[in-house]
């Protein structure tokens, strides 16, 4: 383990198992989440998600395995410097919205008059300082998501839970939430972020697991990832008639775009490189645009859940 000086992790799960049943819902799942980054949770609903979550957040514990939070077992204080917003929002309905908060912010151990203070500075900034006397039945759904998303990071957590936050969101309050997300890991702040949205990890994640049937399937920084997904295919957007092909380019697609365009998606064997393929292009059509094709996580997402 060495010196917790050297860690560059905040949190790791070793071997964690975890049985409902008849039912395994995590078999052996080791993940490592880098410090002040944000760690992707990738995976269909039921692979195992939540229950991990669930296991982080010491909701429930695991048969067997372990969680260490900063280099350290996981104990029971570390809920002071965790933050959890879980995806089945649970404000209690016929409290106020700025007494509820308040008093999930001493429960977090801040003290009153800190607690008070910080959500002032939230209200305003999300422009909901009208609803500190407001019931939480009252909010839309779109607004209890914010007030949730308030009492997770309240008091500076160093590790802050996500499970599918964007979900119940409109277009205008996901980014405003996205660029709170982006901004607290610019702080330093570490994100783990649960979803099966591909759209969002493209975006946000510096680092993924993918979970299916309670396993991680894969793992790694996202570029790696997508490095190792790549099928040295390239995409050439050109005017003019299609040639014909050599046998060391494939043909995997083609489609008509505008302006009398065609572009085709190809596959090179590997004895041809980029420069080979633009070349004999270039004398034959007019090149407009060329580029490797990097697979998105969906596509991934799509190829690894897919086969299981």
């Amino acid at each position: 383990m060495g010196n917790s000086f050297f860690m560059p992790y905040i949190l790791e799960a070793q071997h964690i198992h975890k049985q409902y049943a008849n039912h395994t819902a995590l078999n052996d799942v080791s993940i490592n989440v880098p410090q002040g980054g944000i760690f992707g949770l990738l995976g269909p609903n039921g692979a195992g998600k939540t229950s991990l979550i669930r296991i982080i957040n010491q909701i429930t514990a695991p048969d067997s395995g372990i969680v260490l939070f900063d280099g350290k077992p996981l104990s029971p204080n570390d809920v002071e410097r965790i933050g959890y917003l879980p995806e089945e929002r649970g404000l209690y309905k016929k409290m106020k919205v700025g007494e509820q908060l308040l008093y999930l912010a001493q429960l977090k151990g801040m003290s009153k008059q800190e607690a008070n203070q910080k959500l002032k500075y939230w209200f305003e900034k999300f422009d909901i300082s009208d609803w500190w006397n407001r019931q939480v039945d009252d909010l839309s759904k779109g607004m209890q998501q914010k007030a949730q998303f308030i009492a997770t990071i309240i008091h500076d957590p160093q590790l802050i839970i996500l499970d599918e936050p964007f979900s119940g969101f409109d277009p205008i309050n996901a980014n405003l939430l996205k660029d709170e997300i982006l901004a607290l890991k610019a702080k330093g702040t570490s994100i783990i972020f649960s979803t099966h949205r591909m759209e969002s990890v493209e975006e946000l994640c510096d680092d993924i697991a993918l979970i299916n049937h309670a396993e991680v399937v894969l793992q790694g920084t996202k570029k790696a990832i997508k490095n190792q997904f790549k099928d040295n295919s390239y995409l050439l957007d050109f005017v003019g008639e299609m040639p014909e092909l050599p046998e060391s380019i494939t043909l995997l697609g083609e489609q008509e775009l505008e302006d009398n365009q065609t572009r085709i998606h190809v596959r090179l064997q590997h004895e041809m490189n980029p420069n080979a393929l633009i070349s004999f292009f270039l004398d034959k059509v007019e090149v407009k645009a060329f580029c490797e094709k990097i697979p998105s996580f969906n596509e991934i997402f799509i190829q690894v859940v897919g086969q299981k």
